[in-house]
């Protein structure tokens, strides 16, 4: 007797094919998927992160280079910058405590920082 065969539409996107029917009968043993353990978690410092502290800002004067404030707070800096004439005449610095070394604001940030003048209402007197 001949071989029987059949109309297979299991493939993908390529079409049907006639294949012989033992071959659909008989489907290959499908190989079990590894199994993925995720890695133990390393447990964290009990201690706690140091509290970040305010921002301290030093301004200079650009034409003598003289030092206006230095290790001032944000709001005693833009009190400051009330009377300053222009954003160009001053070079506008903050603490960076890990490098300890000020480093200089762009001159966007500078620009944020002079956008408060006259917003906040100046530091009362305790």
């Amino acid at each position: 007797m001949g071989r029987a065969w059949v109309l297979d539409t299991g493939t993908k996107g390529t079409g049907a094919q006639m294949v012989p029917l033992e071959r659909v009968l008989k489907k290959p043993e499908s190989k079990p998927e590894p199994i993925s353990v995720p890695p133990k978690r390393t447990p964290r410092s009990a201690e706690a992160p140091e509290p970040r502290q305010p921002p301290k800002f030093k301004v200079v004067d650009v034409m003598t280079r003289q030092v206006l404030v230095e290790g001032a707070s944000a709001r005693a800096t833009v009190d400051l910058l009330e009377n300053v004439r222009s954003i160009v005449d001053v070079r506008i610095y903050i603490w960076e405590p890990k490098a300890e070394r000020w480093r200089m604001l762009s001159y966007r940030d500078q620009k944020l920082l002079w956008g408060f003048r006259g917003q906040l209402s100046p530091i009362s007197a305790l």
